[in-house]
């Protein structure tokens, strides 16, 4: 029996990552052996599974009713078997996040690390990603992301205050080439645009008079990652928009200049979000009591 369930958590695995690698990863061995066991499960069940090729790995019929009858009963017996932490006195485990880049306060060395003081026995699993992602079916914990983004069928809770995007430049850039003053403006000016790794060029965002509209940038660089776009911008290479947190540290520093904050309002922050369940596991409702009560103390500040 024992045998038969780790040959099914294995196939599980490899059917939610569609890679042997991957799989071997989460489940701890090596990957000759989760190929081995998905074998002897193929055997003991008499149908084929995967549909194996050089560079991907795919399910036939039987594999994907056998994945969608298994995932609710492993989900369910994790959950359990989690619920027995309720009977320790310390929450314990690996709580597994997906968080977007942008979060900058709750990816900062100093959240992460208090939470990590505080519980001792938790381990943390953090994927930062900036797609589209189903949470419950890459088998996330929970998540954070900006609340517009989030699924209505979810569990969210605040833990930011109020965001907002800016446009920022460098001293330099605007000496020789002057500020924009209108958002339309900026299709004089070289920008440094944001785009998803697999997704189209971001389209900036902006209000005017309470309306909201965007501008598709032509943009002399696009690209997915963050830091590249900051150093950039303080090169003088051109103008980026990002959340004001991302920022803040520069403008402080006089390295970054803002313009247009007349069309960049605040927003709503960013949430911590996880999925409906009668029973919450352990490990995350610590994660919830601890930004809870960090939020507090921030507004206490305040």
């Amino acid at each position: 029996m024992r045998d038969e369930l780790g040959g099914l958590e294995a196939f599980l695995s490899v059917a939610e990552k569609r890679s042997f690698k991957a799989a071997a990863e989460e489940l701890g061995v090596t990957r000759s052996a989760v190929s081995q066991t998905i074998l002897q499960v193929e055997e003991r069940l008499g149908v084929r599974l995967l549909q194996r090729t050089t560079r991907s790995v795919g399910l036939t019929e039987a594999g994907k009713r056998l994945y969608q009858g298994l995932k609710p009963a492993f989900a369910d017996m994790r959950a359990t078997l989690e619920s027995l932490n309720e009977l320790r006195s310390r929450p314990s485990g690996t709580l597994r996040l997906n968080v977007t880049s942008i979060a900058e306060d709750f990816l900062s060395e100093r959240t992460l690390a208090e939470f990590l003081a505080e519980y001792p026995d938790i381990k943390l699993d953090i994927l930062v990603d900036d797609s589209p992602s189903d949470i419950v079916q890459q088998g996330f914990d929970a998540g954070v992301r900006l609340g517009e983004v989030i699924d209505k069928d979810m569990v969210a809770i605040s833990i930011s205050g109020e965001q907002r995007q800016l446009v920022v430049g460098s001293p330099a850039y605007f000496a020789a080439h002057g500020k924009p003053r209108h958002p339309r403006e900026l299709h004089a000016h070289a920008c440094i645009g944001w785009r998803m790794a697999n997704g189209a060029p971001y389209h900036w965002e902006f209000t005017e008079k309470g309306k909201d509209f965007e501008l598709a940038i032509d943009a002399r660089v696009n690209t997915n990652e963050k830091h590249l776009m900051l150093r950039l911008a303080c090169d003088g290479a051109g103008l980026t928009i990002g959340m004001e947190d991302t920022f803040r540290s520069y403008i402080q520093r006089g390295e970054l200049l803002p313009v247009l904050e007349d069309f960049c309002p605040p927003f709503a922050g960013f949430y911590l979000y996880y999925p409906s369940r009668a029973q919450i596991p352990l490990k995350l409702k610590a994660l919830i009591q601890f930004l809870r009560k960090r939020a507090r103390s921030r507004e206490r500040r305040k």
